[in-house]
């Protein structure tokens, strides 16, 4: 190894180290921070207030000691791109403290312990959270592309699990045991554990980055569209959005009161644009309604959404774009294609050129 070669792997291990170090700092400071909210211990609660300064100063350091090996060193290829993922990684650890100095205030303000449901939520996700992050911050130690993205699959399976803790929180403000200053700061809580796994994601996605080169996957999307029949205009925005976006997401519809088949008008037309609705079944919302927190969009297409979904779940979007002439496919048809081609530009930057 030439003496170039040396140095530079020196310089590596100092940021190695001390990106370990400022790791073991953050968990340990979101693990406190959850610990103190659930045993209203406020003098723990208060030592990771202040447990935020030295993250902070650690993530300057850490920022500096990246930028002098860039400037040394003139990296290039995976060199480059892990100090680009340190980088990126710091301003993240940084965040995460961020949220657990969040909590710890909370923690502090509380009048009284959570409910038991909350608490358990609250524990249960501080866990899932905690664990996620310190798996995910292993993966970019070790350089492990396999671990990455084994953490980054398993942060998707907590989607729904917000919904249910938001509805214990509910719950517990109507009855009543609960402050509602404190329902405020529980939902702060619960919010920035969810955060914590987001961005426990994010971290896998630099680990990627930093080994193989891959950028960070395109985001894709559940959409639900929504009418009374399910048999024409539902029908034919799923099939033209399956057909026009098929890398974009899932695509489906369902209505209120199902027919037995689509529309003939709406069959024949879509032949003639390529679209096959023949072999379509329409499907009653009414047996799918607690499926609904799948799903990123709810799109209504005939304005009637509000009066048979008991409520928008938390982390999905619901979109009126109530249609004219719902009966006719050709004028549902240039009514869809460019508010389609619009919502697509927005969620991933497409068209259908």
């Amino acid at each position: 190894m030439s003496h170039y070669e040396e140095r530079l792997e020196h310089d590596l291990k100092k940021v190695r180290k001390r990106v370990r170090t400022m790791t073991k700092t953050v968990v340990g400071a979101v693990r406190d921070s959850v610990k103190a909210i659930l045993t209203t211990n406020t003098e723990l609660a208060t030592e990771t207030i202040l447990g935020d300064l030295p993250i902070n100063r650690q993530s300057r350091k850490l920022d500096q000691r990246c930028h002098r090996f860039i400037a040394q060193h003139l990296p290039s290829a995976g060199h480059l791109r892990f100090i680009s993922a340190v980088l990126r990684l710091s301003k993240t650890l940084e965040r995460i403290g961020d949220y657990a100095e969040t909590i710890s205030r909370a923690a502090v303000q509380l009048a009284g312990p959570p409910p038991e449901t909350v608490a358990r939520d609250i524990e249960m996700m501080g866990r899932h959270a905690a664990r996620t992050l310190e798996r995910s911050l292993e993966a970019f130690d070790e350089g492990n592309v396999e671990k990455a993205r084994a953490t980054r699959s398993v942060v998707g399976q907590y989607g729904a699990t917000f919904d249910k803790v938001f509805s214990d929180l509910v719950l517990a403000g109507k009855r009543d045991t609960v402050k509602i200053e404190d329902l405020f700061s529980l939902m702060a809580v619960l919010n920035r554990l969810e955060r914590v796994l987001h961005q426990a994601k994010n971290i896998c996605e630099q680990t990627i980055f930093a080994v193989t080169g891959e950028g960070k996957e395109e985001k894709t999307f559940d959409i639900l569209f929504l009418d009374g029949r399910n048999a024409g205009a539902s029908v034919l925005a799923e099939h033209y959005c399956r057909k026009a976006y098929p890398d974009s997401g899932t695509f489906e519809s369902a209505g209120w009161a199902a027919e037995n088949a689509p529309d003939q008008a709406f069959v024949d037309f879509g032949i003639e644009k390529g679209l096959d609705l023949l072999g379509t079944n329409p499907r009653a919302f009414g047996g799918m309604e607690n499926q609904v927190s799948d799903y990123d969009l709810i799109i209504d297409l005939a304005g009637e959404a509000r009066d048979h979904l008991s409520r928008v779940p938390f982390h999905s979007v619901l979109l009126h774009w109530r249609l004219e002439d719902r009966g006719d496919p050709e004028a549902v048809y240039k009514q869809l294609v460019p508010r389609v081609r619009d919502l697509m530009a927005l969620l991933r930057g497409e068209d259908d050129d």
